[in-house]
């Protein structure tokens, strides 16, 4: 029988990928704070994604993080009521303390005249592990397509109390922020299902 010191060692083979694995957490950790970071106008929680000193290409743009926020934020203040930055595919090769990725990301955003704005391309990153934290040193931005959706109504939005549990919000008063999340509508099950999928005229 296994002695309880000898049933604790890892074989070093696995250890070794379950740092990687970690490393490669809180990499995708650190994207998804610049996305939530820009969709949310979270000026603290988007440059906690960069090393203060990092270089961001991104179309007209490049320069650092803060002047990115700045120049991003008021873009889409003025062109879109909201907007999605998902992070899709993602492969990431770390080499002590600097990895490269590729992460490709489906861009969506609800225009001021209510048309809607799609964009696809792959976000290309050498990250640095600074003071133990995984942070972007360089981003380039290789935007591949873009096309716009003619104005649709967004379903639900006549439903009396909808936003009870929240509306959604380009600041920290948006549902996502709220500790402890909780329900405040009532119990409601739609007269007729098919309702469900069609939106407000």
């Amino acid at each position: 029988m296994m002695n309880i010191a000898a049933s604790k060692i890892i074989d070093p083979h696995r250890l070794a990928r379950l740092e990687h694995l970690l490393d490669r957490q809180d990499i995708l950790d650190c994207l998804i704070r610049f996305s939530r970071g820009i969709d949310r106008f979270d000026r603290e929680l988007f440059l906690s994604a960069f090393h203060s000193d990092a270089i961001v290409d991104a179309g007209e743009f490049v320069g650092g993080p803060e002047k990115l926020y700045d120049w991003a934020s008021d873009l889409h203040e003025r062109g879109q009521s909201s907007t999605h930055h998902n992070l899709l595919n993602h492969s990431c090769e770390i080499d002590g303390d600097v990895a490269h990725t590729e992460t490709y990301y489906l861009f969506t955003g609800r225009n001021r005249d209510e048309t809607n704005w799609v964009a696809g391309g792959r976000y290309i990153d050498r990250l640095e592990r600074r003071g133990g934290m995984w942070k972007i040193g360089l981003r380039c931005n290789a935007v591949e397509w873009s096309g716009m959706i003619p104005a649709t109504a967004i379903p639900f939005e006549n439903v009396s109390g909808v936003h009870l549990n929240g509306v959604p919000s380009r600041s920290k008063g948006d549902p996502s922020y709220r500790r402890p999340l909780t329900n405040r509508r009532e119990m409601r099950l739609p007269a007729d299902l098919r309702e469900l999928g069609v939106p407000r005229s």
